[in-house]
C-alpha cells in the first residue's frame, strides 16, 4: 500500500487546507463560512437557483445545505420561497444585502487569487484547474 504522504485523498485534503487558509480569514471577518460563502457566490453569479441546483452546483449534501440557508435567510442574505412551479422545490435567490456583503468581499477574496497566482504561477494553476477538472469527469461525477 502507498503511504499516507502518497494518498491522493490526503494530497487533496492538505492542498484544500493550504488555500483555503489563504481565504477564510476575511470570511470569518463577516461571520462566513467557506460553505456559506459559496453558496453566495453561486447565487450572485447565477441569480437565484433552487436548492437542489445549489446543491449540487456548491458540493454540499442536502441537510448541510437546509442549515446553511436557514442561517444566511435570518441574516438576510437570501430569500427563500416555494417555487411557483413545484411547490416541493425551494427557490433561493440572493438579497439585495446579500449582495452588498458579496460585493464587499468579492474584491479582497480576488487580491487572494492574484497572490496565490503569483506564487504558484499562473500557468501552473492553470494546468492544476484543467487536471482537477479531467479527474472529476474520468473519476467522478460532476457536481459532487
Amino acid at each position: 500500500m502507498r503511504t499516507f504522504q502518497r494518498s491522493l485523498p490526503m494530497a487533496l485534503m492538505r492542498a484544500r487546507e493550504a488555500v483555503m487558509h489563504e481565504f477564510i480569514p476575511e470570511l470569518r471577518k463577516h461571520d462566513l463560512s467557506p460553505q456559506q460563502w459559496r453558496v453566495l457566490r453561486a447565487l450572485e453569479e447565477r441569480s437565484s437557483m433552487d436548492a437542489t441546483t445549489i446543491s449540487k452546483h456548491c458540493a454540499l449534501l442536502m441537510p448541510s445545505l437546509s442549515r446553511i440557508l436557514k442561517n444566511l435567510e435570518a441574516r438576510g442574505l437570501v430569500i427563500r420561497a416555494p417555487s411557483a412551479e413545484d411547490q416541493r422545490r425551494t427557490h433561493v435567490e440572493i438579497s439585495d444585502r446579500g449582495r452588498s456583503m458579496f460585493k464587499l468581499i468579492a474584491p479582497l477574496q480576488e487580491l487572494r487569487y492574484e497572490s496565490l497566482t503569483e506564487r504558484f504561477g499562473y500557468g501552473k494553476l492553470e494546468l492544476l484547474y484543467e487536471l482537477l477538472e479531467e479527474l472529476v469527469e474520468k473519476v467522478g461525477k460532476e457536481g459532487v
